[in-house]
C-alpha cells in the first residue's frame, strides 16, 4: 500500500487584463485580484510561496507559486 507523505503543486499564473474597459482600470482589477487571490490562499489557511511575481509591459501579472496540495503535508517543499 502507499500513502502521499508530502505534496505541493507548482503553478505559473497569468491575471489578463479585461478586454473592454480603459488601460489604467484593467491594471487596478488585475492588482486587485492578485490581492484576492493571495487573500484567498490565506483564509483557507493553505500553505504556499510566492516564487515569483511579474508586472509584464502590458500591465498583467505573472506569479509563480507553490503551495499545498488539498489538506496533504507539505513536508519540506516549502522550505
Amino acid at each position: 500500500m502507499k500513502r502521499v507523505k508530502a505534496a505541493c503543486i507548482c503553478q505559473t499564473l497569468h491575471f489578463q487584463l479585461k478586454d473592454g474597459i480603459a488601460h489604467e482600470e484593467a491594471v487596478r482589477q488585475v492588482r486587485e485580484e492578485v490581492v484576492h487571490y493571495r487573500q484567498g490562499l490565506d483564509r483557507s489557511r493553505t500553505q504556499y510561496r510566492i516564487l515569483d511575481e511579474q508586472s509584464l509591459e502590458d500591465g498583467s501579472i505573472l506569479l509563480k507559486v507553490i503551495k499545498q496540495y488539498n489538506q496533504t503535508p507539505v513536508g519540506d517543499y516549502l522550505s
